[in-house]
């Protein structure tokens, strides 16, 4: 069984840990009706569009 040879430190430890617990940016993609930003899998709050029908009415 492998055994390190030397104490790891905190920093490198901790610099680790916490790269997995980093905000990743939220991913948006063009609407395919008015090609207003919007979210994935989510009703594009501009025009009210999801899949191609309208499912919500926006003034």
């Amino acid at each position: 069984m492998a055994v390190p040879k030397r104490k790891m430190g905190r920093i490198r430890t901790h610099n680790r840990r916490a790269a997995n617990n980093r905000i990743k940016p939220v991913q948006t993609t063009p609407c395919p009706q008015c090609g207003a930003p919007r979210l994935d899998h989510h009703v594009c709050p501009n025009c009210g569009y999801y899949k191609g029908r309208q499912v919500i009415i926006v003034d």
